[in-house]
């Protein structure tokens, strides 16, 4: 049995590498490049525009307000939804694992990452919008697996081609769910929350322990059996209630772990500068990182930096497409604008948080590299307790914990819902049952998540979370031309003012006759 599991341990990691070292990280940087040149730099030039249109109208009832069709959801509502499933554990964890492997500079690549990764993601949530369709159930269905059918598939040729990479995405896609999804996330969770919360009686019951030498106690069981009821009700409940979840703990979440960081930020003053030199200095230099450990090389810190920054934001993956496209806008260049927003959030603000917070606390120091803890989530528990830890009691460490639950909590609702339109679009005319099968196997396997003590199904999971992005951004870069029209009228219409031009809004010519009417008539977008 070992030696199978070494077997298929040595083949995921190769498969690994190859996904995202050798290709991935460099397909999504190229991606958003391309992404960004064919847009005008849209992020930057257009950046009062989505601010606007994002944060600036967030008190707007036409972005928050609910929609009482079964089809949608308020924007709002799908923001939150899919800052559910991308701000998880990578923006803690992950943070800490990127520095701790790649030293300071590999913060820096994740701001590059995130920079042309905002014109990824809008140009995702476009042909989301523009290609949805609704399915027997009156709810809207989009994603990758639609644009690369009905997109790449509509070229002379490509039918074929189109057809089996939107398979491809979709069992990748409902694989990935259930590894990084689900059982990655609980076992975060329950390993975080029964080392800050302990209760003896109950964690000293040990059920059994792995060859590892990893220990599972009834007390992980019980949290897992606790979380597996409270996702399943939700879970259970389908979008409009994980929708509603979401807009409560999302904007909470992370209001709550930003002012955190900015108490430690602002109690470490004097290190920013310090922490910013670090960030700068070591993303260029060619021993990139600590000296006392013989330096890093460049391209291990361009690398780390850049997949981390992707497994915190999601832009490439075509994941978060699969809910913005249940907005009730009629725009596809408003949900974009969305999409720019929520790769800004995520890595922009909550991880340059996380990043100042461990390098200005003093847990690592900045010109060795030496940690207080070899563990990531340990650090950044430990950069919180710098200032809010009160004699024995350790307040940043019991902080952390709850903030990777909420974290990581909200990332397996919204991950459910990417596996539920997967599942759909794979099922076809047997959707209905193959969906209410697909959840009732995902909430089951929470327990396993709870129990797990190997990080092999984690990898295995992270290797066809990779796998997801490159029939995604194959489909992104074919449609490039189409992403740009759209762009362009979207420009000429709603920022230039021009009257005659005709809306570009669906694939399906009723559908657009149908919201293009809508914008006439009522000036909804």
């Amino acid at each position: 049995m070992n030696s199978f599991l070494d077997i298929v341990t040595d083949v995921n990691d190769a498969v690994n590498t190859l996904v995202w070292t050798k290709i991935g990280v460099w397909l999504l940087i190229a991606v958003g490049v391309i992404m960004t040149v064919l847009t005008g730099f849209f992020q930057v030039t257009h950046i009062g525009h989505w601010m606007k249109k994002t944060i600036g109208s967030m008190f707007d009832n036409k972005v928050k307000g609910h929609t009482g069709e079964k089809a949608s959801i308020s924007q709002f509502q799908a923001l939150c939804t899919a800052l559910a499933a991308t701000v998880g554990v990578g923006n803690i964890a992950g943070v800490a694992a990127a520095i701790m492997s790649g030293g300071p500079g590999a913060v820096f690549w994740m701001w590059i990452a995130a920079f042309f990764g905002m014109m990824t993601n809008y140009s995702e949530n476009i042909l989301g919008i523009y290609f949805r369709r609704k399915n027997k159930e009156g709810e809207w269905s989009g994603g990758a697996m639609y644009y690369l059918q009905d997109g790449l598939g509509g070229y002379k040729g490509m039918k074929g081609v189109g057809r089996v990479l939107a398979v491809i995405f979709a069992i990748c896609a409902v694989l990935a769910s259930f590894g990084i999804g689900n059982m990655g996330q609980i076992n975060k969770i329950v390993v975080n929350f029964t080392s800050a919360f302990d209760i003896r009686p109950l964690s000293s019951q040990i059920l059994y322990t792995s060859e590892s030498g990893s220990a599972v106690s009834l007390y992980m069981l019980i949290v897992g059996v606790l979380l597996m009821m409270l996702v399943g009700i939700i879970v259970i409940g389908g979008l409009q209630r994980i929708a509603l979840v979401a807009e409560k703990i999302v904007p909470f979440m992370v209001v709550a772990f930003v002012i955190g960081s900015l108490v430690i930020i602002f109690r470490n003053a004097g290190q920013i500068g310090n922490a910013l030199g670090a960030i700068f200095t070591s993303a260029f230099t060619a021993k990139a990182a600590w000296g006392a450990a013989g330096g890093i090389a460049l391209k291990q810190v361009i690398t780390m930096g850049c997949k981390r920054g992707v497994f915190s934001n999601e832009a490439g993956l075509g994941s978060s497409v699969m809910v913005h496209s249940n907005s009730n806008v009629v725009e596809p260049v408003k949900q974009g604008l969305w999409g720019i927003f929520e790769v800004f959030a995520d890595t922009m603000v909550v991880c340059t948080m996380t990043a100042l917070t461990i390098l200005t606390s003093g847990v690592i120091d900045l010109t060795t590299g030496a940690a207080v803890t070899d563990s990531d989530s340990t650090l950044v528990a430990e950069a919180f307790n710098t200032v809010f830890k009160f004699g024995d009691f350790e307040l940043g460490r019991y902080f952390i914990a709850l903030a990777i639950l909420l974290f990581a909590f909200t990332t397996v609702l919204g991950w459910s819902h990417y596996g539920t339109k997967a599942v759909e679009y794979l099922a076809g005319e047997k959707a209905q049952t193959a969906v209410k099968v697909y959840k009732v196997i995902f909430v089951a396997m929470i327990i396993s998540g709870s129990v797990m003590t190997s990080s092999l199904a984690w990898d295995i999971s992270d290797t066809f979370n990779g796998m997801m992005m490159i029939p995604n951004l194959i489909g992104v870069v074919s449609l490039a031309p189409l992403v740009r029209r759209i762009t362009s009228n979207y420009i000429d219409r709603r920022i230039k003012g021009k009257k005659d031009e005709e809306p570009v809004l669906s694939f399906f010519p009723e559908i657009n006759a149908e919201n293009a009417k809508k914008i006439a008539e009522t000036g909804e977008d």
